[in-house]
């Protein structure tokens, strides 16, 4: 009964979220913004990023054999094999800092080591090959550079400093061979290596191109026209996924691979809507206010302090950015007197996290490795963006 109710509960918020009229409200003051974020977050995201990754990491923890992701991603894998297969499936994924979490959780769950799972969730955000490029385009060349630099080196020395840190998580992480989150695969399948990866790579090729966002500049490009034709190819990547769903796996697979995937919804879902409320009531949306002014906030980051760098950072690490929402929110700031250096510790340290996200990371980590790990981002931006602001 109070399991039925946690579910009714979750689904009547999304519904109630989703087709909430915040026009129609009398009011415009930060709770307005709270609820309009809830709004604006229900209504672009969760139908085509979160609902896919939960879908994803119920088929990491259901499908993907146990002893594949101890192969790479172990804590006792190869330290350079380990951290250069996090980085890049984190960096092929146009993903936020909250859309990232259910798969992060999947393949921690299913035995990744600290470290290698901690820069899986640093990349998937972070290092965004189209951010990339766009914030190069718009906020010029160098800060694109110094983003791309300091993302991809984040995202191990970060992993690599939290495995460090907490040794005897790899000690613990594996018993006999096995994750201390379960065994894996319950039964053995008639599937092939191959079908597995059609089967994953048709749901990672839906959330990139559904997620795909419109270029800041209407310049003709190949970013432009796959914007175009993005649907064509999620279309087509949806039709893969029936396909290997149906003609691969047996019902009761299917079933366990759906109540796999509502767990880590009913995990995640309440802290993520929690803290997506009150990074709007603080901060408001893009371009509105919060409780805290923007104008307080464009004072603080002028120059290249270590004040600036830091609040930028702390900032960032606090605020809620949709995938790209970024760029033009930083361009807005350096229009107001924002310094180059904290522009690229805001960069570095805002996508990667959020107040929704480090909510849902603790429930994952613990309390201990979650404030480490948000440290040890805002103390890497923080210098970063001193170094990048002298140089420039």
């Amino acid at each position: 009964m109070k399991k039925n109710l946690k579910n009714l509960v979750i689904i009547g918020g999304f519904l109630l979220f989703y087709f909430l009229s915040v026009d129609s409200f009398k009011f415009r003051n930060p709770f307005f913004e709270a609820f309009a974020m809830l709004n604006m977050y229900a209504r672009e995201h969760v139908v085509f990023s979160l609902i896919p990754a939960f879908l994803i990491a119920g088929g990491i923890y259901q499908f993907m054999d146990q002893n594949a992701v101890l192969k790479y991603l172990g804590a006792k894998t190869n330290k350079i094999l380990a951290y250069f297969v996090a980085s890049l499936s984190g960096s092929v994924l146009t993903v936020c800092s909250c859309t990232v979490l259910p798969l992060f959780s999947g393949i921690y769950k299913k035995g990744a080591g600290l470290g290698p799972a901690i820069t899986f969730l640093y990349s998937g955000p972070a290092i965004n090959v189209l951010a990339i490029i766009l914030t190069a385009r718009i906020l010029g060349w160098q800060l694109g550079f110094a983003r791309a630099i300091g993302a991809v080196i984040f995202s191990v020395v970060i992993g690599l400093s939290m495995h460090f840190i907490f040794l005897s998580e790899g000690r613990d992480k594996k018993v006999n061979g096995e994750s201390k989150f379960g065994v894996g695969k319950s039964e053995p399948d008639n599937r092939t290596g191959v079908q597995d990866l059609l089967y994953f790579i048709s749901m990672i090729g839906f959330i990139i191109f559904a997620n795909w966002a419109k270029p800041q500049t209407e310049d003709e490009n190949l970013w432009a026209l796959i914007f175009q034709y993005k649907w064509y190819f999620a279309f087509a990547f949806t039709l893969l996924f029936l396909y290997t769903l149906f003609s691969w796996f047996k019902k009761q697979e299917i079933i366990s691979w759906l109540e796999y995937s509502w767990d880590f919804t009913q995990q995640i879902i309440p802290l993520l809507f929690l803290g997506i409320f009150f990074a709007g009531l603080l901060m408001g949306r893009p371009g509105e206010e919060g409780l805290i002014p923007s104008r307080f906030i464009a004072s603080l980051v002028g120059g290249n302090s270590f004040l600036a760098n830091f609040f930028a950072s702390f900032l960032g690490a606090f605020m809620y950015f949709a995938t790209l929402t970024e760029i033009p929110i930083i361009q807005g700031l350096l229009g107001s007197g924002m310094g180059q250096g904290p522009a690229l510790a805001l960069l570095l340290a805002g996508p990667a996290l959020s107040l929704p996200s480090m909510l849902v990371i603790r429930s994952v980590i613990g309390t201990k490795k979650t404030i480490v790990y948000v440290a040890l981002v805002i103390i890497m931006a923080t210098i970063s963006g001193m170094f990048y602001g002298n140089i420039i």
